[in-house]
């Protein structure tokens, strides 16, 4: 984990983030594409900042390897 203090952050947040609509966000979840949130709550769950962080991290530097072979095969 990174030096800043852990964070929990609701469904609003991670979709602000990730850009995704709820039903993207639940697909991707079940085929294993992101994270899963943990359980706060009786009827509440939240993510971990940081892992959501790593995934569009994640998703940014598969863009620029991507981008970046197709500038070489042009």
């Amino acid at each position: 984990m990174s030096d800043k203090t852990a964070r929990l952050i609701r469904r609003p947040e991670v979709l602000r983030r990730c850009g995704f609509s709820v039903s993207t966000l639940y697909s991707k979840m079940s085929q294993g594409d992101f994270p899963r949130p943990i359980h706060t709550g009786p009827n509440m769950v939240a993510w971990i900042e940081a892992d959501v962080d790593a995934w569009v991290d994640e998703q940014i530097a598969a863009a620029q390897v991507t981008h970046d072979n197709e500038a070489a095969d042009a």
